[in-house]
Protein backbone atom coordinates (compact mmCIF):
# COMPACT_ATOMS: atom_id res chain seq x y z
CA UNK A 1 0.00 0.00 0.00
CA UNK A 2 2.61 2.52 0.90
CA UNK A 3 5.22 1.37 -1.97
CA UNK A 4 6.73 3.14 -4.02
CA UNK A 5 6.17 2.77 -7.98
CA UNK A 6 9.66 1.28 -9.32
CA UNK A 7 10.49 2.22 -13.03
CA UNK A 8 11.88 -0.92 -15.02
CA UNK A 9 15.54 -0.47 -14.18
CA UNK A 10 14.63 0.52 -10.24
CA UNK A 11 14.64 3.95 -8.39
CA UNK A 12 15.62 7.02 -10.34
CA UNK A 13 15.82 10.59 -9.45
CA UNK A 14 16.12 12.00 -5.41
CA UNK A 15 14.36 8.55 -4.63
CA UNK A 16 17.55 6.67 -5.35
CA UNK A 17 19.42 8.38 -2.60
CA UNK A 18 16.94 7.95 -0.05
CA UNK A 19 16.55 5.47 2.24
CA UNK A 20 13.12 4.02 3.51
CA UNK A 21 13.80 6.21 6.93
CA UNK A 22 14.53 9.45 5.09
CA UNK A 23 11.30 8.71 3.50
CA UNK A 24 9.25 8.03 5.87
CA UNK A 25 10.43 10.99 8.24
CA UNK A 26 9.67 13.15 4.73
CA UNK A 27 6.44 11.41 4.33
CA UNK A 28 5.64 12.48 8.30
CA UNK A 29 6.63 15.89 8.33
CA UNK A 30 4.83 16.32 4.80
CA UNK A 31 1.52 15.23 6.60
CA UNK A 32 2.14 16.99 10.30
CA UNK A 33 2.38 20.34 7.37
CA UNK A 34 6.52 20.76 9.48
CA UNK A 35 8.96 21.65 6.86
CA UNK A 36 11.07 18.71 4.86
CA UNK A 37 14.09 19.06 7.92
CA UNK A 38 14.67 17.90 11.24
CA UNK A 39 14.59 20.88 13.44
CA UNK A 40 14.05 19.12 16.79
CA UNK A 41 17.50 18.28 17.04
CA UNK A 42 18.94 21.69 17.07
CA UNK A 43 16.85 22.17 20.29
CA UNK A 44 18.23 18.97 22.00
CA UNK A 45 21.83 19.99 23.14
CA UNK A 46 24.79 20.60 20.24
CA UNK A 47 24.15 20.05 16.51
CA UNK A 48 26.68 17.94 15.39
CA UNK A 49 28.16 20.47 13.09
CA UNK A 50 29.51 22.26 16.31
CA UNK A 51 30.34 19.49 18.70
CA UNK A 52 34.62 19.29 19.28
CA UNK A 53 36.46 16.52 18.02
CA UNK A 54 36.65 14.11 20.50
CA UNK A 55 35.48 11.33 22.45
CA UNK A 56 31.94 12.69 22.56
CA UNK A 57 31.96 13.30 18.66
CA UNK A 58 32.78 9.62 18.38
CA UNK A 59 30.55 7.73 20.56
CA UNK A 60 27.83 10.16 19.01
CA UNK A 61 28.72 9.02 15.26
CA UNK A 62 29.14 5.46 16.41
CA UNK A 63 25.41 5.80 17.81
CA UNK A 64 23.74 7.18 15.01
CA UNK A 65 21.62 5.35 12.44
CA UNK A 66 22.94 6.51 9.22
CA UNK A 67 20.07 5.04 7.39
CA UNK A 68 17.88 7.15 9.12
CA UNK A 69 19.67 10.79 8.39
CA UNK A 70 18.27 12.96 5.88
CA UNK A 71 20.45 14.49 2.82
CA UNK A 72 21.56 17.36 5.23
CA UNK A 73 22.22 15.26 8.38
CA UNK A 74 24.18 12.72 6.29
CA UNK A 75 26.45 15.56 4.67
CA UNK A 76 26.80 16.81 8.46
CA UNK A 77 27.73 13.67 9.23
CA UNK A 78 30.17 13.39 6.99
CA UNK A 79 31.88 16.32 7.85
CA UNK A 80 31.87 15.92 11.18
CA UNK A 81 33.52 12.32 10.55
CA UNK A 82 36.20 14.30 8.56
CA UNK A 83 37.04 16.95 11.58
CA UNK A 84 37.16 13.56 13.96
CA UNK A 85 39.44 11.75 11.72
CA UNK A 86 42.13 14.64 11.35
CA UNK A 87 41.84 15.46 14.80
CA UNK A 88 43.27 11.63 15.74
CA UNK A 89 45.56 12.12 13.04
CA UNK A 90 47.17 14.60 14.83
CA UNK A 91 46.88 12.94 18.49
CA UNK A 92 48.40 9.93 16.52
CA UNK A 93 51.39 12.60 14.99
CA UNK A 94 51.92 13.94 18.51
CA UNK A 95 52.45 10.34 19.51
CA UNK A 96 55.08 9.21 17.12
CA UNK A 97 57.26 12.72 17.71
CA UNK A 98 57.15 11.61 20.96
CA UNK A 99 58.03 8.29 20.45
CA UNK A 100 60.96 9.81 18.34
CA UNK A 101 62.23 11.96 19.86
CA UNK A 102 65.78 11.97 21.91
CA UNK A 103 63.45 11.92 25.65
CA UNK A 104 65.27 9.82 28.18
CA UNK A 105 64.25 6.28 28.80
CA UNK A 106 60.81 5.93 30.80
CA UNK A 107 60.96 3.45 34.21
CA UNK A 108 58.80 0.41 33.52
CA UNK A 109 55.53 0.46 35.48
CA UNK A 110 55.81 4.38 36.01
CA UNK A 111 53.58 6.59 34.34
CA UNK A 112 55.31 9.80 32.63
CA UNK A 113 54.33 12.94 34.18
CA UNK A 114 56.49 16.12 34.38
CA UNK A 115 57.70 14.94 38.63
CA UNK A 116 58.70 11.83 36.81
CA UNK A 117 61.05 13.00 34.21
CA UNK A 118 63.80 13.71 37.10
CA UNK A 119 63.29 9.83 38.85
CA UNK A 120 63.70 8.71 35.01
CA UNK A 121 66.93 9.98 34.25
Amino acid sequence: MNDVPKSPEGLSGPMKAMSPGVVDFLFRQLVAGEPPEDTQWRREGTVLAEQPPGAELARRLSEADVDSLTPLELFEYVRASQRLVAWAEQLKDRAVAQYCSEQPARTPGVPWRDGNRAAAE
